[in-house]
């Protein structure tokens, strides 16, 4: 059973005027680059999540602490649709280009003010609640650098790249995020050793932020909008394309709402499952393997090295072979591969052979979001790309991100916290599949 939609984007891909390479490439870097460093925002949070729990969200239990942490995770995760219903518009109205510096100044400013927060001990209640708020601030600009960065790389490239492309954006600008934010915690955990970096070296780690706001206003400077939008803008400029509808009420409408629907399959599945695998990595290696922070700084970084590389290569063969194979192909790697490897990690002593684990969750982990954004792409037409790519994304993977807090809740102690990952990580890739099967092919189709 296959879904299929009668939207513009079904038209057979063609090749229109040749894209300068000067172009592709700063589309690329902007699209790539700003999506790691919103990634490395994120992860910040997660790198540091046994302190920030401790500081923050207090309790005579450390998995209940911890699940305080991640649900403040998921917070900003679960605002993000609301992001991208903002920025999205604004983007599909005024240009990828804007949205993407306002967005990225936001989220820069929003996560370095976390390393200026009181802790609970300094200001009571109120700590939780001021870290809560700027949460769901941070999200809301994230959210918006989904709709620009999610759009930018794939209209400015030729076809027979854009999975790759998708690869190199979704995936590999995930892995460079996490590798940024590994080489940080490995920098700062030598600036700030033991005990001075739960005083001091978390807060450096959110005052990093800063460099998302520098490179939005950089990239203002020098991107150009893409050749997609830039026709459609001509094209309605000489009457020859007539006016829509809000691109919201196009998206919920009958047109569109299949596709939302059928989307989320995949954004879920695949959110979720990277999720509970690079997100949930950091807290595995310290609570479960007992790794200390300067050795688990150096797994993590081999682990974003590799979900680069698994990106990189899901995505081009999703070029080859299609978009539905590769989705089936990451689907079984993470129903058979990721339960095996939790409950390795936590039966062995070797560091090597815990690298070894964290490096196969690492690539499983980009194997399945590799080729999610190009499909997203391929779903929609242009006046209203970046709406519907960012809320598909955004709805999917907010309610992915709440799935590392479930289970810390229903760990009991952190010997169980493999088991629990290994029954996630089953049920997440059986959704995953099920999407696969009854997606469309989109590979050729039009943007």
């Amino acid at each position: 059973m296959t879904e299929s939609t009668t939207s513009p984007a079904d038209a057979p891909a063609r090749e229109d005027a040749p894209i300068p390479p000067r172009k592709i490439l700063l589309a690329a870097f902007a699209s790539t680059f700003g999506w790691a460093l919103d990634l490395f925002d994120l992860f910040i949070l997660l790198y540091v999540a046994p302190i920030v729990a401790r500081l923050f969200f207090p309790s005579s239990s450390p998995t209940l602490s911890l699940a305080a942490v991640y649900a403040s995770f998921a917070v900003a995760l679960l605002v993000r649709p609301l992001g991208s219903a903002v920025f999205g518009v604004y983007a599909d109205k005024h240009g990828r280009r804007r949205a993407l510096m306002v967005a990225m100044v936001g989220v820069g400013l929003a996560t370095a003010a976390f390393g200026a927060l009181p802790t609970i001990v300094q200001v009571g209640v109120l700590a939780p609640v001021l870290f809560l708020v700027l949460r769901v601030i941070q999200g809301i600009f994230v959210g918006g650098i989904v709709a620009s960065t999610h759009t930018i790389g794939t209209e400015s490239i030729p076809a027979r790249y854009r999975g790759l492309m998708s690869g190199m954006v979704g995936g590999a600008g995930a892995g460079l995020g996490a590798l940024l934010a590994s080489f940080a915690y490995f920098v700062l955990s030598g600036v700030f050793p033991d005990e001075q970096f739960d005083v001091w070296g978390w807060r450096f780690m959110f005052f990093c932020g800063l460099i998302s706001t520098v490179f939005g206003l950089v990239m203002f400077k020098y991107l150009e909008e893409t050749p997609v939008w830039q026709k459609l803008q001509a094209a309605k400029a000489a009457g020859k394309a007539a006016p829509v509808a809000s691109p919201l009420r196009r998206l919920f409408g009958p047109e569109y709402r299949r596709v939302m629907g059928v989307n989320l399959l995949i954004t879920f599945g695949g959110g979720a499952t990277y999720y509970i695998a690079s997100g949930y990595l950091p807290t595995l290696l310290n609570l479960v393997a007992e790794v200390p922070h300067g050795e688990t700084s150096r797994i993590l970084m081999y682990g974003s090295l590799a979900t680069i590389v698994s990106s990189l290569l899901f995505g081009w063969l999703s070029d080859l072979m299609g978009r539905k194979p590769v989705f089936a192909l990451g689907g079984v790697l993470a129903l058979v591969g990721l339960p095996l490897m939790y409950h390795g990690m936590a039966a062995t002593d070797s560091l090597a052979a815990i690298t070894w684990y964290a490096v196969g969750v690492a690539l499983v982990a980009g194997a399945v979001i590799a080729p999610i954004l190009i499909f997203l792409n391929e779903r929609f037409a242009t006046e209203l790309r970046a709406s519907g790519t960012g809320l598909s994304w955004n709805i999917g993977f907010a309610l992915g991100g709440t799935m590392p807090t479930f289970v810390s809740l229903l760990s009991d102690t952190p010997a169980q916290i493999p088991t629990v990952l290994a029954l996630f990580s089953a049920g997440l890739a059986v959704i995953y599949l099920v999407g696969a099967l009854v997606i469309p092919e989109t590979r050729g189709r039009a943007l």
